[in-house]
């Protein structure tokens, strides 16, 4: 019974965030990009497109936008979306019609403050939805219907669909500001989700080699409380058998098992690089 109301109540709460990203995210868009004249990228710089052309209510065109690609996307590739996803994008098509009618002129008068409040508020907003297991659509279900024809990456694929549609921007207002911005407010926005993703919780993975292993492993684990791994290496030129400690940390722990190096073996070699992430015990859980 209690683990039952366990799993209840961390449901609820990743609703509750993840209404609450979506209500900041509806924010930024229908409160300060919109009303500023600025088209950025996904399915809501789509639907801005229409909402400028035609006076569509931008809601209904982003949901109407994000329903089509999804039958595309299960009639061609055959994706399933979860629950997350469809209560994602059908309350952020909500919130946008309903932050839009209620903010009829700019909040902020200046185009470049309401571009750069409404992008951090857009991508704190979207951090918040992925963290809890959501997404608003958009043009990565364009991305992985094209990926199924050509063989081109998401990631690439992306960057063009974006920069199609905030170019559009110029046909529509005839001015090269107004794109300028929206490449700008995708890249701030886009920079932000990463900081909500990733900021708090980047992480190091070291690999050190040094004949003083042991020591170095002992220190580790119960002075750094880091665990690690130990690798068979053999020297390319040398040809020493060699044994290699591979560390994860979080990045802020990261000076602390460089001090423990340094006064146990200063002639160790080490490399240090960043890791996008790291799941499992005592790191991060997958979130997918």
């Amino acid at each position: 019974m209690s683990t039952l109301v366990t799993r209840v109540a961390k449901t609820l709460r990743s609703y509750l965030f993840l209404t609450g990203g979506l209500t900041l995210g509806a924010l930024g868009w229908a409160g300060f990009i919109i009303p500023a004249g600025i088209i950025g990228g996904g399915a809501t710089g789509i639907a801005t497109v229409i909402h400028f052309l035609t006076g569509l209510d931008i809601g209904a065109a982003a949901l109407a936008i994000n329903l089509f690609l999804i039958a595309l996307s299960m009639r061609i590739i055959g994706a399933s979306f979860g629950i997350k996803t469809i209560y994602a994008i059908t309350v952020f098509s909500l919130l946008l019609s309903l932050v839009s009618r209620q903010v009829t002129g700019p909040i902020l008068a200046e185009p470049m403050m309401a571009m750069v409040t409404g992008s951090i508020l857009a991508g704190v907003g979207s951090g918040i939805v992925f963290l809890n297991g959501g997404s608003t659509g958009g043009s990565d279900i364009i991305a992985m219907v094209i990926n199924k024809y050509r063989n081109i990456s998401l990631g690439r694929l992306l960057l063009c669909i974006d920069t199609l549609i905030i170019s559009s921007s110029f046909f529509l207002f005839r001015s090269l500001e107004t794109m300028i911005y929206g490449f700008v407010c995708m890249a701030i926005l886009t920079y932000t989700v990463d900081l909500i993703i990733n900021g708090t919780n980047e992480t190091v993975q070291f690999f050190i080699f040094s004949r003083r292993h042991r020591e170095l492993q002992h220190h580790i684990i119960h002075v750094a409380r880091r665990g690690l791994t130990i690798l068979p290496g053999v020297g390319g030129y040398s040809g020493q058998e060699v044994k290699v400690l591979m560390v994860i940390a979080r990045k802020s722990e990261s000076q602390v098992v460089l001090r423990l190096i340094k006064e146990i073996d200063p002639e160790a070699f080490i490399t240090m690089g960043t890791v996008s992430g790291v799941y499992g015990q005592g790191f991060d859980t997958i979130k997918a």
